[in-house]
């Protein structure tokens, strides 16, 4: 991985994604961090006044982009210091709406992932990057890490991926793993969505799954589990706290789960529970 984009709307929620791409260089070999900030002066708020009959002006909103370049650079003096050393952190702020700041950008620096923060229950601190993680993620065309408020960063050891072992050929996206596991150092943790018992039940096409995803992550000599709860969402979570990983991937496709997890109505239960970090492949 060379690059990262984190986007930034300055909220706590940002930072701490910020502030955790830095750390995660320290176990990469990144090379760039790009913190973009989205300010979008739409049309209409161009052409019509505010509520406090205000048009900006083409001079305010440079003013304005010039103050956020400002506030950005302060955020990339903050982390430089967490970050590898050499790392270079570069600062822009786009003028285009949010997902399309993020994929313009993903796509003129080649990156190769983005990191950014959800909501957790705290309504004073609603961010609108957090708000839209799960939008951001499915349109995005690299990989995206989002970081729960919870999590607190540690070197990644072990790994959680959660699957259903449902035509693992089809959804499960090889390259893009292999570059998550190839890059660190870390065991591999399988957990079969079971919640048929198709596994215990010797179920032929079940079996044939396995049998295909076992051949595919051999060189990674990962370990398999089944998880038969019916609440899905605390039985990957509880495993993956249970067994002290630092990373849950979620694989294309199957954002479902992770649509609940990351959605700023959960529960301050789930919100606890939600301490990891979850890393959605394409």
């Amino acid at each position: 991985m060379k690059t990262y984009i984190v986007p930034i709307d300055f909220s706590e929620t940002s930072l701490h994604a910020a502030e955790f791409a830095a750390l995660l260089s320290n176990q990469t070999d990144v090379r760039h961090i790009t913190l973009l900030h989205s300010y979008h002066v739409s049309v209409y708020e161009s052409v019509l006044p505010t509520p406090d009959m205000i048009i900006p002006n083409e001079e305010e909103i440079q003013e304005h982009i010039v103050e956020k370049t400002r506030e950005l650079e302060h955020i990339r003096a903050k982390i430089h210091k967490l970050a590898r050393h050499g790392i270079i952190i570069h600062v822009h702020v786009s003028r285009s709406a949010l997902v399309r700041a993020i994929i313009e950008t993903v796509n003129k620096e080649n990156a190769d992932i983005v990191i950014l923060g959800s909501n957790g229950t705290n309504i004073n601190d609603l961010s609108h990057i957090g708000s839209n993680a799960i939008n951001i993620s499915h349109l995005s065309p690299v990989p995206v890490i989002v970081v729960p408020p919870a999590c607190h960063y540690q070197l990644i050891k072990r790994v959680v991926m959660a699957c259903d072992f449902n035509k693992v050929k089809d959804t499960v996206p090889l390259e893009p793993l292999k570059k998550v596991l190839s890059r660190h150092d870390v065991e591999l943790l399988v957990v079969n969505i079971d919640k048929q018992a198709r596994h215990k039940n010797a179920d032929p096409q079940q079996l044939a799954e396995e049998t295909a995803l076992h051949a595919m992550l051999k060189e990674y000599h990962p370990s398999y589990y089944y998880n038969t709860e019916g609440d899905i969402i605390n039985g990957i979570l509880n495993f993956a706290n249970g067994h002290h990983a630092q990373l849950v991937i979620a694989l294309p496709h199957k954002y479902s789960f992770f649509q609940s997890l990351l959605h700023s109505s959960v529960s301050r239960q789930l919100t606890v529970h939600s301490a990891v970090p979850v890393l959605l492949l394409k």
